[in-house]
């Protein structure tokens, strides 16, 4: 945490048992580690804090990235979804055109022929039915 030589601390442990003297030292000492270790703590918190904060910011791009691709692919979806209807609805019309025309020359073909060929003969009557009896038998000799 703090870039401190061991000499330093040597120096800063004469100074403290001078000033504060060696019956409170032990006392201090032990407050001084105590709060040493709050600070330490604190930092981890702040740290740790930080850490969450950026991965938060960082989930928070990747989910814009994510929703960005998700509008790109739907309009695509879209775009090729209007452009395989407009082809479909093109072959449909195509195909109407193609059978509306199919139909129209062969009524035209029909009343061609209709025109050019006399009007069917009546078929004859059948006979009635009570004219027709069993044949008569022949004898074999």
């Amino acid at each position: 945490m703090f870039d401190i030589a061991f000499s330093e601390m040597l120096i800063i442990a004469v100074i403290a048992l001078l000033v504060i003297g060696p019956e409170k030292l032990p006392k201090v000492a032990k407050t001084v580690g105590h709060l040493l270790g709050k600070a330490q703590r604190y930092v981890s918190d702040v740290k740790s804090e930080i850490n969450r904060e950026m991965e938060i910011d960082e989930l928070r791009k990747l989910q814009a990235e994510m929703q960005t691709a998700a509008r790109k692919v739907e309009g695509d979806v879209q775009t090729t979804l209007r452009d395989t209807e407009s082809d479909l609805n093109k072959s449909v019309k195509s195909i109407e055109d193609d059978i509306a025309e199919l139909e129209s020359s062969k009524l035209a073909a029909e009343t061609t022929k209709s025109s050019t060929t006399q009007s069917p003969v009546k078929a004859a009557d059948p006979a009635p039915e009570h004219a027709v009896g069993p044949a008569p038998k022949v004898e074999a000799k």
